[in-house]
């Protein structure tokens, strides 16, 4: 089978993110990475993706020079990454899908709800995909609680409970850090600091795994640095369409917490919790049981579980696999075999809604607010 070729924007030399998705994006051997605007240096951009194999007249300057020369080619790429800062993701996105170019867009997907709904429509007059890279769902184990709560295991759900809290934020003396100062410049990160950045990652993950959405929420702010404008630390109570009742909390001044993701689902005849710092585990209790491990690739697990699984039960898999996973079903998605897991444009505008919702409730001193965009009232 051919690959399939893929495009990147952003994600350039010293990134963050770039890595584990070039890792990810070529780990399967499904994508050959063709073209790249990876920096908002031109020179530097060009340079950088000729480094990485990409060749010279398709190593370039900006996305819009990229955009332009890949419509015209008869071998344009299958996909495009978008690793952009966030205030850039709707016009790039959007220019994109409008050109006929299947997207995977770095969260958050829009700076607003109106934009966010924008995308979902272009991308649905398009026919094309739009995803957003919640990579976290694609881990093999998050697949296999999202498959036993559908089917019942741990009967209806009655309480979620998820928090993303570090601590790498934390020293006040680092606060004009550029890597970390961004992150609570409205000008920069939008309406939101830690939420948007990090517990739109949990709340997503609750409603991947409790397959349902968020209706409503309550939030409480707080920036513990002085300086910042935006909040380092949220807690966010809510209520999902189904009922379930959800606890979410997210800091980055957690001081001895390192990554801090995890979940657990709390159902009518038992509870799931996972960890992404034990990753290839998934804890399983029946009411009246005994707590059980359930490693990442024994024998007996969902078909969804193994199916992202790639190297023998108790050896590790981690974050740049979890991206490949994301890659894995584009690919099946791009050859028409849609993938159920896959986050979408919907998921990204819930995650602005409810983010929108989060600042306009923390400034209300916690009133409760519908979380849901317009469109999906």
């Amino acid at each position: 089978m051919a690959k399939l070729k893929w495009g990147m924007i952003g994600g350039g030399e010293g990134s963050q993110i770039g890595p584990a998705h070039r890792l990810g994006a070529q780990a399967d051997g499904l994508f050959e990475f063709a073209a790249a605007a990876l920096d908002h240096r031109p020179e530097q951009g060009r340079a950088f993706a000729q480094e990485l194999g990409v060749s010279a007249d398709r190593a370039y300057g900006d996305w819009r020079e990229m955009l332009q020369a890949e419509t015209a080619r008869p071998d344009r790429v299958d996909l495009v990454t978008i690793a952009t800062p966030n205030s850039t993701h709707f016009e790039i996105t959007k220019a994109f899908l409008e050109a006929g170019f299947n997207v995977l867009c770095e969260k958050p997907m829009t700076m607003t709800v109106e934009e966010g709904e924008e995308i979902v429509r272009v991308a649905e007059a398009s026919g094309r995909i739009c995803a957003v890279n919640y990579c976290y769902s694609a881990y093999p184990m998050i697949r296999l609680a999202r498959a036993m709560v559908r089917e019942g295991e741990i009967g209806k759900v009655r309480l979620v409970v998820t928090n993303f809290s570090h601590g790498h934020h934390g020293d006040a003396t680092d606060a004009d850090n550029p890597r970390v100062r961004w992150r609570y410049d409205p000008a920069m990160a939008g309406v939101s600091g830690q939420f948007a950045d990090c517990g739109i990652h949990a709340l997503h993950m609750a409603s991947f795994v409790c397959d349902d959405h968020v209706k409503s929420l309550s939030a409480d702010f707080a920036s513990t640095i002085p300086s910042r404008e935006l909040e380092d630390d949220a807690m966010v109570n809510f209520r999902m369409a189904g009922g379930t009742v959800g606890r979410l909390w997210t800091s980055s001044v957690a001081i001895g917490r390192q990554h801090g993701f995890d979940i657990q689902i709390f159902g009518e005849t038992g509870g799931l919790r996972w960890m992404s710092e034990q990753p290839n585990q998934l804890i399983y209790t029946p009411v009246g049981g005994r707590t059980q491990i359930i490693e990442k690739g024994e024998g007996g697990i969902h078909e969804e579980a193994q199916r992202l699984s790639r190297v023998a039960v108790a050896h590790p898999e981690g974050f740049p696999l979890a991206v490949a996973n994301i890659y894995c079903d584009l690919a099946d998605a791009i050859r028409g075999e849609t993938r159920d897991g896959l986050p979408g444009a919907e998921d990204g505008v819930r995650s602005m809604a409810a983010v929108h919702a989060a600042v306009e409730s923390a400034k209300g001193e916690g009133a409760w607010t519908d979380a849901r965009p317009p469109m999906f009232r």
